[in-house]
């Protein structure tokens, strides 16, 4: 209880925060008049009653966040506060007469927060925009992440900052300071990723989206997200131009955003053109949409060449970046071409980015590791340092990242093996669990682009949420947990 009861107060802390965003879309529903303000006044209420007790019940428990601590706030944020956005859907539904059960509403949650985008709902046109909204939103909020942002505003976890900033962010090179203070650098962070939100909202409304579609799709395009207000996705708007706009903008939020915050305030493109993280992001991105435009015009899947190019780079782009967003049914292609996509998901975005998967950083590591075992068969007593941009990679960073590839197979294995015991077919349950784990959103079949995962069982609906929150927190801080280790003194 020594190690639950300080983190029960943050986190007690963090449900008040949290309720105070569902004010945006409790405006939103005012200003539109759809009918649903209730339902968001009930679900503050909910949250800050429970956010409170919490908080009260555990104040007499403060203190500082230990590293220990940072990893329990971490799952149990990721963990906690999904419950609490079921309410203003669950709410919906059941005043509706379509009562949504708490596993499809906390799937849909938890694919927002962890900026997946599956879901399990039809009929999205028809909900009122205040819903959509707070599904987007959640991505918005999820992609630089809500702990970060903690950090930022929060002055509650003291020096365990740094410790809480640590679990919470992605990739092998977290422990790299921008700033002097954890808190500058977050604030730093969000400062950037609004910035070029905001570039994104206004490049969409000058493309043709009506204020509403573009404030939701910005949200899901830079959290690389991917949920959208319309069942046809990104497919609704049949515009070559908004489809250019938001290929421009999830390349730019599948870089590392500690790059551009370095850029900004260096005030130099430097930084970017110098990152060799950044390059091969783009340039695997970009090379393997060309191959598909190729590919889908050799086989007659387009007879105009800028069109095959038109989609290629839209949807592998959006599936590559693990976004999710879908222009046309892609699964109709020759399987080539959707297989590659979904294997690109897992680690064509940088470490720093809002997209997920092992990350393009781990991939250079493993790849340059590789090429020092080769070389050590032909010089076992040479020195081989592993040099990555100009530094050296040190022993443990290679061995995290080895580790971190067998907890990633490991779990990919395990959870596809679950679905397929279920009943799923291979396939399917192949692609629905690397798209999850991924935080990708859309696999194959019945859960690819033209369907969604409401055709899941239960049993299988918690397989794929597990999954979400493993790849969102990259195994280790969640599985942490479970080890007996650290629950001694």
């Amino acid at each position: 209880m020594r190690h639950i009861l300080p983190v029960a107060n943050v986190f007690g802390l963090l449900s008040i925060v949290f309720a105070l965003t569902m004010l945006v879309p409790l405006i939103d529903s005012l200003s539109q008049s759809d009918g649903v303000a209730g339902v968001y006044l009930e679900s503050i209420a909910i949250t800050l009653a429970g956010g409170a007790l919490l908080a009260g019940l555990s104040w007499r428990h403060r203190r500082e966040l230990h590293a220990r601590d940072a990893f329990l706030l971490v799952s149990m944020v990721w963990v906690g506060l999904p419950a609490f956005a079921t309410l203003p859907l669950m709410l919906h539904f059941s005043a509706a007469g379509t009562p949504l059960s708490f596993t499809d509403a906390y799937f849909e949650t938890v694919s927002a927060m962890t900026t997946t985008g599956a879901t399990t709902l039809s009929g999205l046109d028809a909900l009122p925009p205040s819903i959509n909204f707070w599904r987007c939103l959640m991505q918005w909020l999820g992609g630089m992440g809500i702990l970060v942002l903690a950090v930022a505003i929060l002055p509650l976890v003291g020096s365990g900052g740094m410790n809480l900033f640590r679990a919470e962010s992605a990739g092998p090179l977290k422990d790299t300071k921008l700033t002097p203070r954890i808190t500058e650098t977050a604030k730093g962070l969000w400062t950037v990723y609004c910035g070029i939100s905001l570039a994104c909202l206004l490049a969409y409304r000058a493309g043709g989206m009506t204020w509403p579609d573009a404030w939701m799709h910005m949200f899901t395009t830079m959290s690389l997200g991917g949920l959208s207000s319309h069942d046809a996705s990104f497919g609704y708007f049949q515009s070559p131009l908004l489809e250019w706009i938001a290929v421009f903008f999830m390349l730019v939020a599948s870089c590392n955003f500690a790059v551009y915050f370095i850029a900004a305030y260096r005030r130099s493109l430097a930084p970017i053109l110098r990152s060799l993280e950044t390059r091969m992001t783009l340039a695997t991105m970009l090379s393997a949409s060309l191959l598909v435009a190729v590919y889908l015009f050799a086989h007659g899947i387009y007879d105009d060449p800028l069109e095959a190019l038109r989609y290629a780079t839209f949807n592998l782009v959006s599936v590559a970046s693990t976004t999710g967003f879908a222009s046309t049914d892609y699964a109709t292609w020759p399987v080539f071409a959707p297989i590659l996509m979904i294997l690109l998901s897992s680690f064509a975005t940088s470490a720093g980015s809002t997209g997920a998967g092992i990350k393009m950083i781990r991939a250079i590591i493993l790849a340059q590791q590789a090429v020092r075992e080769l070389a050590r068969i032909h010089h076992p007593k040479a020195t081989l340092p592993l040099r990555v941009e100009g530094g050296t990679v040190e022993n443990k960073v290679v061995f995290s990242v080895l580790a971190f590839m067998l907890m990633y197979g490991t779990t990919v294995i395990v959870t596809t093996l679950l679905l397929i015991f279920s009943g799923l077919e291979p396939v399917t349950a192949f692609t629905a669990i690397l798209a999850c784990v991924n935080n990708m959103g859309p696999g194959l079949g019945p859960v690819g682009p033209a369907g969604n995962y409401a055709v899941l069982t239960d049993f299988e609906t918690w397989v794929c949420t597990v999954a979400m929150l493993l790849g969102r927190l990259e195994m280790f801080s969640l599985l942490v947990l479970l080890t007996p280790g650290f629950w001694r003194r």
